[in-house]
């Protein structure tokens, strides 16, 4: 994925909003205003009207925090509880991790927060020798993070062909909740989530291409389109396979059936 993409669920203190940045590019966020506007409006009364800055580079992207008295925190979703605190008035903090959360202090019951999925960590062949500096190197044609609560659902998306090698179904977006549910670090997923990071592997990490939906039954259409694509190429291309099923909580149902 070149550049980043920042999404804003909807209720919280805003409407939903997805914004795509390419390398260079920069998005404000804050409360805003006529003479203040922003990309990313987060209507409460402790963020100030233009409160930070993300802009987008090759490789990474950085945080700007242009409020002069609160501190902002980047969490890592995926990570075992890590976190940056971006002080005020610092510009251009680099931020290292492929899925991050954005969370400011606010007056409400909890904390603001949109997320920002990261340009592609780029990793070399894993049979490539070192060369020398004059060498190109050779890189994954899907960089996916094994670790990643994103792979988490695309494996849990496979396993019924994994496991029994017949056209069955798609899992359906509860059918993955309920699924990883046992998994420590997928304990409080919800069904929204999941849609994100479904999105995610389609759009950015495999690059699948899918019309626009027109209509509502359109729309859910593209959505089981969307997961079977996701599945039929992650299955062709042997991004998933039998050994990525023990990524997955132990199955509580009803005995496995032979393969």
């Amino acid at each position: 994925m070149n550049g980043i993409v920042v999404h804003l669920q909807e209720g919280n203190c805003g409407d939903a909003v997805t914004l795509r940045l390419g390398p260079g590019e920069h998005a404000r966020f804050g409360r805003g205003s006529a003479r203040t506007p922003v990309e990313l409006r987060l209507a409460d009364e402790a963020v100030s009207r233009l409160a930070g800055e993300i802009r987008a580079t090759d490789d990474h992207w950085q945080l700007s925090n242009l409020s002069t008295t609160h501190s902002y925190l980047v969490e890592n979703p995926e990570g075992a509880g890590e976190y940056l605190r971006v002080p005020p008035r610092r510009i251009g903090a680099p931020i290292p991790f492929e899925f991050a959360r954005v969370v400011l202090p606010s007056r409400r019951d909890t904390p603001l927060s949109f997320q920002v999925f990261a340009p592609d960590h780029v990793f070399l062949d894993a049979h490539a020798p070192g060369g020398g500096s004059g060498e190109s190197r050779t890189l994954t044609a899907y960089s996916l993070d094994e670790t990643a609560t994103y792979f988490l659902v695309l494996v849990a998306l496979c396993e019924p062909w994994l496991r029994d090698r017949s056209p069955v179904a798609v899992p359906t977006t509860p059918q993955i909740v309920e699924r990883l549910r046992g998994h420590g670090a997928c304990a409080r997923l919800t069904a929204r989530a999941v849609t994100s990071h479904i999105d995610y592997l389609a759009d950015e990490k495999l690059r699948i291409g899918v019309p626009a939906a027109t209509d509502d039954a359109d729309r859910a259409n593209r959505r089981s389109g969307k997961r079977e694509a996701v599945v039929g190429l992650a299955l062709k291309f042997g991004i998933v396979g039998e050994e990525h099923l023990t990524l997955l909580p132990p199955r509580t149902g009803p005995a496995e059936r032979g393969r």
